[in-house]
This record gives structure tokens, sequence and C-alpha cells, in this order.
């Protein structure tokens, strides 16, 4: 065993005499819960606050999308620092309170400025805390276990976006009717934001009893930032298709999740209590089933020792979320649920699978840098843009009236591009951390 720092502990024992603490990947799950919850809160709300601040679909897709994406692209290379060489789990707490502090803001929200500043810290905190709860679950858990690793990891993230949908109707409704006396006369959506904005913050507490876990699988130990990202670019010729496919993917996932509840309410004339159950529901049986599936598949695929094989699951994946983004065009609110369905387990499937491939693929002191490689192309690209490019297309369309076909359109267009990339990645992937296989191909 090595000390680098007081925050930071190398642990050189074999592979075959660590033992994988999933009491600890657990609370971690439960803390993505939290962050999840808190991050996707805004959109089953968004037309109550849009009536509420006056807002358009260009004001809100500037919210969920710039503003909340962001900082996280900004910061994404010093929080990378800090998650490869620092302690990370004081930087989760830290990040995690930001996340709350955000949430509490975009109660008492005043305008498109003061709402946009809070979505900032609600994602910041919550995204960023995705890249430092990996890194710590890859030390937690021997290689061959980190695809399971993720799939509890994943369990805690969707569910906590299901319950964003399902608990944010029903307090949308229940305030609606019943408010609370000591809350005056708030509306209703900042009212729901401010009370699970307070049970979030109970999962703090749990945080601040757990020890930074020692590091394993370290090829170089130097604190540096700059060789991390010479290393990456040796594997340009695997990570930058990766980052093409999981791009594709998260730019459909954006743009559904946030433009789904807006679709619903718009053109199948539904009321969030009417359709935040089911919404909810999809979110958390999809993440079960694809991150359950993807799991299992990525240590599968690792195990048959063939390049690429970890990747195949997502290539699959991504075949079945193209004709799913048609969701938003269905004639029944049936159809829609099937389609909506489906592109949400695909996007299950392939987040897993990519989060496996890094903590799998790629060196213990590039992890972090590699997630901010993405965090940042991923911020700046995907949530960002993703949610304009639906506005602008239906801006083109016709008006808002038009945002199914818009959504529509970018969901099949990203999917395109996400099959194409896993699949040159497949083929330039290395078969360990420590091989470069076909990277600089």
């Amino acid at each position: 065993m090595t000390v680098l720092s007081p925050a930071v502990v190398i642990d050189d024992a074999p592979i075959s005499e660590r033992a994988s603490a999933w009491g600890v990947v657990l609370l971690l799950a439960l803390t993505l819960f939290g962050g999840a919850m808190m991050l996707t809160l805004l959109a089953p709300l968004q037309e109550a606050a849009k009536q509420d601040l006056k807002l358009s679909d260009f004001n809100i897709s500037f919210v969920q999308g710039v503003a909340s994406a962001a900082p996280v692209a900004i910061l994404a290379i010093p929080l990378s620092w800090l998650i490869d060489h620092g302690n990370r789990m004081r930087l989760l707490i830290a990040l995690f309170a930001i996340s709350v502090i955000g949430t509490f803001w975009t109660a008492f929200a005043t305008g498109l400025v003061s709402l946009s500043f809070a979505r900032m810290l609600a994602s910041l905190g919550a995204t960023c805390a995705i890249s430092a709860i990996i890194s710590l679950s890859a030390d937690l858990c021997a290689p061959g276990k980190r695809g399971r690793a993720i799939v509890i990891l994943g369990l805690g993230t969707y569910a906590g976006a299901a319950a964003a949908f399902a608990l944010g109707g029903i307090l949308l409704n229940r305030l609606g009717a019943h408010p609370i006396a000591l809350l005056g006369r708030m509306a209703p959506w900042r009212a729901t934001h401010l009370v699970l904005g307070c049970a979030a913050m109970l999962l703090l507490f749990p945080l601040i009893f757990l020890r930074e876990p020692a590091r394993h699988e370290v090829e170089v130990k130097t604190a540096a930032v700059g060789p991390a990202f010479r290393a990456l670019w040796t594997k340009r010729g695997f990570l930058f298709p990766l980052f093409a496919g999981q791009l594709g993917v998260t730019m459909a996932d954006t743009a559904a999740s946030i433009w789904a509840s807006p679709v619903l309410i718009r053109d199948f004339h539904l009321q969030p209590a009417q359709f935040a159950g089911w919404v909810g529901g999809m979110l958390f049986v999809a993440g079960v089933i694809g991150s359950v599936i993807g799991g299992l598949m990525a240590d599968w695929g690792h195990k048959t020792g063939r390049r690429g094989g970890l990747l195949f699951s997502a290539v699959i994946a991504t075949a079945i979320g193209i004709p799913a983004a048609f969701f938003p065009i269905m004639h029944t609110v049936g159809g829609f649920q099937i389609l909506f369905f489906l592109l949400l387990f695909s996007g299950t499937v392939t987040a897993v699978v990519a989060s496996t491939a890094v903590t799998v693929l790629i060196p213990n002191e590039e992890r972090g840098a590699c997630m901010a490689a993405f965090g940042i192309i991923s911020s700046l690209v995907g949530k960002s843009l993703a949610p304009m490019i639906v506005t602008m297309g239906s801006l083109a369309l016709g008006g808002e009236k038009h945002l199914g076909g818009a959504l529509a359109v970018t969901g099949v267009v990203t999917g395109v591009i996400s099959l194409v990339g896993y699949v040159l990645a497949m083929r330039h992937a290395p078969l360990s951390a420590t091989d470069p296989g076909l990277a600089h191909a």
C-alpha cells in the first residue's frame, strides 16, 4: 500500500484479495437517488413554472439546457483533478449540498435570471456528483464486479428521476388543492421543490460517516493534470467514437426528459397528476431492467476477452432507440407509452455500458479526466443544445404546437449518430486498462 497524501491512498493488493464494499455502494446509490430527483424535478413542473413566471419555450430550453449545463462544462477539468487526486468523499458532500441549495433557490425564483442560476447550482451538484461516485465505486469493487456496481448506481439514478415525476406530479396536485398553511400562498410548483429539497437534504448526513477508499490500478502516481489528458489522447481512436455514441444518447434522453411532459399536456391534453405516476413508473422500470441487462451484458462482454465485447449491448440498445424516438408523434397515449419506454430502456443500457467501459478500460488516474472530457462535450453539446434544437425545430415547423414533431426528428438523428459511434468504438477498444490496443489507430 502506498500513501501519496492524507487524502490519497493507493492499494497495491492483488485483485483476488479485494473485497467489494456493497453496503457503501448502496449508500452511494441512495445519494444518486437524491441528486437525480433534484436534477429532474423541474421537468414535470415546468409548464406550471412557465405560466407562473411568464416564460416561453425558448426560455425554458435555455434554463434546462445552457444554464444547467454550462457550469458543469466550465468546472469539469478542476473537478476531474479533485476526483483523481483528492478526497472524493468530501467533494461528494460539497456537491450534494450545492444541489440542495439550488433546489431551494428554485422554489423562490422570481424570473428567468434567478431560475437559471438556481438550476445551475442544482445541475452542477447533481451531475458532477455522478463522476465522483463512479470513481468511488470503481475502488470499492473488483473489476469483474464493477458492471454490477454500475447497475446498483443506475438504479439509484433512475429511481430518483422516477420519484421526481411521480412525487412531483402528486405534490403539484395535492398542494394545489390543499396548500400547506406554513408556506402561505406559495405556488404549488414552488412548494413541491421546497418539500422535496428538504427530503433530499436528509441524505447528506450519512455521507459524513463514510471514509475515502484506497485507490486501485494506478498506472502513474502523479498529481499533474496534463499527463492524464495526454494519456487519454493516445486512446482517441477509442474515446472519440465512444464519446460520440454516448453524446447521441445524451441528446436524445435530455430532449425527451425535458419535453415529454409538455407534449403530453399540449398534444394529449393530460395534466401532470394524470401522467406523473406512469411516467415515473416507466422511468423506474426501464431503469431497473436496462441497468440489470446493461450491467450483466457489460460484464459478460468483458469476460469474453474479445476486443470491444463490452460494448456489444450498447450497439444493440442504440439500434432499438432509433425507432423508439418517434414516441412524441404517436396518435394514442398507448403508442406514446410503448415507444417512450423503449427509448428509456435503450438509454439506460447504453449509459451503464459506457460507464462500465470507463471503469474497466481506462486507468484509475485517467478516469476522472476521461469523465471530465465527456462531461464537457456532453454539457456543451448534448445537454445545452438538445433542448434548444427541439425548440428551434418546432419554430421552424410553424410554432410551439409542432414540439412533438421536432422532438421526434431530434431523437432519430441523434440515435443514428450514437449507433455509428458505438460501432466504431467496438473496433478500436483496448482489451484492458493497461492495453492501448487500437486506440491510436
